[in-house]
């Protein structure tokens, strides 16, 4: 089998493949790209070139990122978590996941209510185990204690 020597638009090329199914951060594309391709230093060129034209965005992903693990019912924790691992720089982070804001609060509660159906817990096992689901979904213990607070008091 014969070597085919990598040159800059073919790296290029799959690097807007992959944006075009969806946004993706620089460290997903180096990854990706450094996968398929031997030449770091022109995966880097290619990236490079596509942040200069705004065809790459950490930002634009950051968002992206979000909406979508919100969609999927997901909190605050684990979004922050899951988009440091994907090479995120924490301003941006910050800009995108506030933990103060009262959305995640609201979004506790929707989570909550689309799993349970408003089921307050009848004992500690039951409230535990509705905890420990909103805990796992990346949702903080104040967002959760609010979250029950609210749906004993019909502070709805």
């Amino acid at each position: 089998m014969q070597e085919v020597p990598t040159n800059l638009g073919d790296i290029r090329f799959s690097a807007m493949s992959l944006l075009a199914l969806r946004e993706h951060s620089v460290k997903e594309l180096k990854d990706k790209l450094g996968r398929k391709f031997d030449s770091v230093a022109l995966v880097d060129e290619a990236i490079a070139g596509l942040i200069e034209q705004n065809l790459q965005s950490d930002e634009r992903f950051a968002q992206a990122f979000v909406a979508m693990r919100q969609r999927q019912g997901k909190g605050p924790v684990v979004i922050k978590m899951e988009l440091r691992e994907k090479g995120i720089a924490a301003a941006l982070i910050s800009l995108y996941v506030n933990e103060n804001d009262p959305i995640w609060l609201a979004h506790a509660r929707d989570v909550w209510l689309k799993k349970f159906r408003a089921a307050i817990p009848a004992d500690a096992r039951e409230r535990a185990k509705q905890m420990r689901f909103l805990h796992s979904r990346g949702f903080s213990s104040r967002h959760i204690q609010s979250v029950f607070a609210a749906s004993t008091n019909d502070d709805w």
